[in-house]
């Protein structure tokens, strides 16, 4: 039995991906008899699950660290430990610069997280690292972080895509999909908790079970997955443009618990640009692939990244890129600035565009869209819609706030009530009255 020093309190940094790992390791650690605790001042223990894709948020990664460090000087932490992609870019040196941190685990070793903590005592500072193989299955239990009504639910591990400006593959390995039954029963399992929404993740969705050496794919899953008894919502993210199939868009437009949703990163749209990327094969002509969707007979909301600033990019191709947004109306978009990482091919590239001009292209962008949006959220006024009710608003208790089918958990607007008594972890229809570039307001009938 352990004592309340050895209680855990876990900071999940980063993507939707790396929660799951989060609850993979909290699974891990319960079932070894570690108790979960969900504040920092009631833990002995705190494990850092970080991100290390690009430098801000390898900086987070920094002062979360140190944080904790300080935590651990004052007496109010007995042991810091740190796992994920941080560990596995940064490797051995991470021990010389910052010693104070008790155990370290890179994105393949996370599997044997409560060893970690087992072993990282006073005078020992394990350090596992090897390469990226881990695959998580559904033995045994996450534990689940989110709110009860909605969980991620990854199908995969790792790209083998080379995206020139990407680091994901060396610090996750090849992509790697999980046995489609062990998904099934993970699903199906959400479910029988309340879970009301189950969002598919990987590093691309669209290769689900191509690396398996049999004939399956995406598709095959989501069949499978939609006769589970009790599926209400399963939302699609992170698929690459080319997987986007004339089948997927037919389930889509037949499936009403498919969430007519999808979230593929163009990046961007210029053809010189792409090639530079290592994207020109894998990304079928972004107009192209917009019309398909659009001709579904089903209505389906698509959310879209773009990058600005990437070695190359002129005015006139940044100019390409916003006459892209006028022709498509993208519902939600995303953009962010290139980061030369140490590492990839595109951080030798030359031809990089001075970062103020780089800030202003990305804020003419937004603006841009945010009037595309707007216009685009009126077309839902004296509609009523289903909305999954998640609570008391973030900006005032005298409103509620959900989401519609429409929105994915944490990236994209959502719809704030003013009238009708709502169930937190319900869908319940919303009548929408009003409408702005990225929220909708309603009422509950």
């Amino acid at each position: 039995m352990h004592s309340s020093k050895n209680n855990v309190y876990l900071i999940s940094l980063g993507c939707a991906k790396n929660l799951v790992d989060s609850e993979n390791m909290l699974g891990l650690l319960k079932e070894r008899g570690f108790p979960i605790v969900s504040r920092m001042e009631e833990a002995g223990i705190a494990v850092i699950n970080t991100c290390g894709f690009i430098q801000p948020a390898v900086e987070e990664c920094v002062d979360t660290i140190f944080e904790c460090i300080d935590q651990k000087r004052r007496g109010n932490l007995e042991r810091v430990f740190v796992t994920g992609c941080f560990v596995q870019r940064y490797g051995y040196r991470l021990q010389r610069e910052i010693p104070e941190i008790d155990g370290w685990a890179g994105t393949g070793e996370i599997g044997k997280i409560a060893d970690l903590l087992e072993r990282g005592n006073p005078g020992t500072k394990p350090f596992f690292i090897g390469r990226p193989t881990f695959l998580a299955d559904h033995m045994p239990s996450r534990v689940q972080t989110t709110p009860f009504y909605t969980a991620f639910l990854k199908i995969g591990e790792g790209c083998s895509h080379t995206c020139s400006f990407c680091y994901i593959p060396a610090l996750r390995g090849g992509m790697r999909s999980r046995d489609m039954e062990s998904i099934v029963a993970e699903a199906q399992d959400m479910i029988d908790r309340g879970v009301k929404e189950i969002n598919l993740v990987s590093q691309d969705t669209s290769e689900y079970g191509k690396d398996l050496h049999r004939d399956l794919c995406l598709e095959d899953l989501l069949e499978r997955l939609l006769i589970l008894r009790g599926l209400q919502w399963i939302r699609i993210l992170y698929s690459n443009p080319s997987g986007v199939s004339d089948r997927l868009l037919k389930l889509m437009a037949n499936e009403d618990v498919l969430c007519p949703y999808l979230d593929i990163p163009i990046q961007h749209v210029n053809g010189g640009i792409l090639h530079s990327m290592g994207r020109s094969s894998m990304s079928a002509d972004p107009m192209d692939l917009i019309e398909r969707i659009k001709s579904v007979k089903r209505a389906i909301s698509i959310r879209t990244t773009l990058m600005v600033g990437f070695p190359g990019e002129t005015e006139d191709i940044f100019e390409e890129l916003l006459d892209f947004i006028e022709k498509a109306e993208i519902d939600h978009l995303g953009a962010f600035a290139f980061s030369p990482e140490k590492g990839t091919r595109a951080a030798r590239l030359k031809d990089i565009p001075p970062k103020g001009i780089v800030d202003l292209r990305r804020d003419r962008l937004m603006r841009f869209q945010a009037a595309i949006a707007k216009k685009k959220n009126h077309t839902f006024i004296g509609r009523t819609m289903p909305v999954l009710i998640e609570g008391v608003s973030d900006e005032t208790d005298l409103l509620l706030k959900g989401r519609t089918a429409r929105m994915a958990p944490e990236v994209d607007g959502q719809v704030l009530i003013n009238r009708g008594r709502g169930r937190v972890g319900e869908i319940m229809p919303v009548l929408i009255k009003e409408a702005y570039s990225y929220d909708l307001i309603g009422e509950i009938i």
